[in-house]
């Protein structure tokens, strides 16, 4: 099939007339006449009901306008992505992510993004609020956590584990545990961030979970504050593994209950509804999605 024909059609259908389709296309309206001529013979289907006054499109001619049209799009989105990766990135990379993720992936990854194309500048904005991409120039969201259904483009890029970590002295002084029951009275650190910052489900392979509420002996509402707070020692806390797992290789802090586990999340990025991604955003999203998982095998094998 001869795209140029779908395009002859679709300008005539458009525009209610031969003269105006040519006029449109740049071409002459015998050429226009032709090639839709030749699609009717093509598709041995009358595709348009001509007068001495106007061109209408049949029943037929208006299902497969509606066909070319997405077909035609398709088309120049094909070109324009290939364009765009062809082409080096520019411009403006406007980028949201949450604080605590935010800090230990993103920032390293735009550091060495703009060490690489520095023709292209990046506008991060760290922010735990869910900013709405579709009111204003964000190219990109990072979300971490159970993402919320919406009408925005998204690709999950990896997950992460929450861990029960505390700082070694005040683990050690808690005495022998023998299970999640055993932690109830523990001093714990509130995350102010989460929505159910006292209450954890565990579990462990042939054992039913085992459900905690902890009393918070302090409450924060910054994930990167609690990880402070546990280091100096405030009490238990649960941390990302992204957060608490540089610290725990340093020795600063230990998990608790290493056998047992707690729900794990997505890491994602989100996009507005468009029909292709600059080259920036393609660009960056290959970055990010090397150093989460770069990120994700050292977790691994070291927690």
């Amino acid at each position: 099939m001869n795209l140029n024909r779908l395009a002859h059609f679709v300008a005539v259908v458009d525009a209610g007339s031969f003269t105006r389709a040519a006029e449109r296309l740049g071409i002459t309206k015998a050429v226009v006449s032709q090639q839709v001529a030749q699609l009717e013979r093509d598709l041995k289907t009358t595709l348009l009901v001509r007068t001495t006054r106007s061109v209408k499109p049949t029943e037929a001619g208006r299902v497969f306008h509606a066909r070319c049209v997405q077909i035609l799009r398709q088309a120049d989105d094909a070109v324009a992505e290939m364009t765009a990766v062809q082409s080096a990135p520019s411009g403006t990379l406007r980028l949201t992510a949450p604080n605590d993720y935010g800090v230990a992936v993103v920032v390293p990854t735009v550091a060495a993004f703009a060490a690489r194309f520095p023709a292209c500048k990046v506008d991060l904005r760290l922010d735990d609020r869910t900013l709405d991409l579709m009111q204003g120039d964000i190219d990109m969201a990072i979300r971490v956590g159970w993402l919320i259904d919406s009408g925005l483009q998204a690709r999950r890029i990896g997950g992460f584990r929450q861990l029960l970590v505390g700082d070694p002295s005040r683990v050690a002084a808690l005495g022998p545990i023998t299970g999640p029951a055993d932690l109830r009275d523990a001093a714990f650190i509130a995350n102010l961030a989460l929505k159910k910052p006292l209450s954890f489900m565990f579990s462990h392979p042939g054992h039913p979970p085992v459900e905690v509420s902890f009393t918070s002996a302090v409450a924060i509402d910054s994930t990167l504050g609690v990880l402070e707070a546990t280091v100096q020692g405030g009490g238990l806390s649960v941390l990302p593994d992204y957060m608490a797992q540089p610290r725990i290789a340093a020795g600063a802090l230990v998990r608790v209950l290493p056998d047992w586990s707690l729900a794990a999340g997505g890491i994602h990025t989100v996009f507005p509804q468009s029909r292709y991604r600059p080259a920036k955003v393609a660009a960056f999203l290959e970055m990010l999605q090397s150093a989460e998982r770069t990120r994700a095998r050292l977790s691994d094998s070291e927690v």
